[in-house]
């Protein structure tokens, strides 16, 4: 019999149960069970094995692939996987809409500022010419009043609409914290995964920075370079995309896509027992 390829190398095992952790962390904080998750497991299974092998692949040929009973995997083909399209849709007409207002030159002020906008204006801009941009499938009021239910845009009592710090920190709607926390970690999973399995090179950028044995005063001043230097980056990298992307809209080849982010993370490791492993960069 061949061996189970998960079980063959320990410090992939290890690796597998460290990402897990905080995973496993949040599937409790949002009440998923451990048989929901091996549900979720399963599933997951089948739809990777089916996409690799392709459509025409038989239940059978995926059960074999994947040890998932071949009952259960005729179940799980059979699955309605659009439920969150709608949630996509949102946080993407959503995040558009955002990323326009600070990127084009006529949305700004002299200094580079997402200007305030009239809710509608006959001609532009406007926030109602804004959103119509992006998408006609959409009603404008309804967008402002997401926005505004989120606290990212404020309306002020002479009419016009502005766009509040909160629009570069991210979504407060749980649904859409969700889309992200998926999107975004699978997307550097992939990135992770792709220079992992690749021979001898890392086809993506996915690199740390990391350090110890710093007081949390340290590390607070780091956070603060970090937030400054990353929202500075995204901004950057915001403006330079949506250029390129209104040059290649009638391109029959623009079908690529991709998604470029920032992190830090920073934990209590407890008492240091020497100055080692101070840092390593990068990584």
């Amino acid at each position: 019999m061949t061996p189970d390829p998960f079980t063959k190398s320990s410090l992939f095992e290890q690796a597998v149960r460290a990402i897990l952790r905080p995973l496993v962390r949040a599937l409790i904080a949002q009440g998923v069970t451990a048989p929901a998750f091996y549900r979720i497991i399963k599933q997951t299974y089948v739809e990777v094995a089916t996409d690799a092998a392709g459509s025409a692949t038989t239940d059978s040929q995926v059960s074999v692939m994947t040890g998932v009973h071949r009952r259960d995997v005729k179940i799980l083909r059979a699955a309605d996987t659009d439920a969150d399209a709608s949630v996509a849709r949102k946080s993407s007409t959503l995040a558009t809409v955002v990323g326009r207002w600070i990127t084009q030159p006529d949305l700004s002020t002299p200094t580079g500022a997402p200007s305030p906008l009239p809710r509608s204006a006959a001609i532009p801009p406007s926030f109602d010419h804004l959103v119509q941009s992006v998408s006609r499938d959409v009603r404008p009021r309804a967008v402002l009043d997401e926005l505004e239910r989120q606290s990212i845009v404020s309306v002020d009592a002479d009419g016009l609409v502005h766009l509040n710090p909160a629009a570069l920190v991210g979504p407060a709607d749980l649904d859409q914290k969700l889309h992200f926390f998926s999107a975004n970690l699978g997307d550097h999973m992939n990135a992770a995964v792709e220079n992992l399995l690749a021979d001898g090179s890392s086809p993506f950028l996915e690199r740390a920075v990391f350090y110890n044995h710093l007081t949390k005063t340290s590390v607070t001043a780091i956070e603060q370079d970090v937030r400054t230097i990353g929202i500075k980056a995204l901004q950057d990298i915001n403006t330079r995309a949506a250029h390129l992307q209104n040059a290649d809209k009638t391109d029959p080849d623009a079908t690529m896509r991709f998604r470029f982010g920032v992190f830090l993370y920073s934990d209590d490791d407890g008492p240091a027992d020497s100055i080692s492993d101070q840092k390593s960069f990068p990584r």
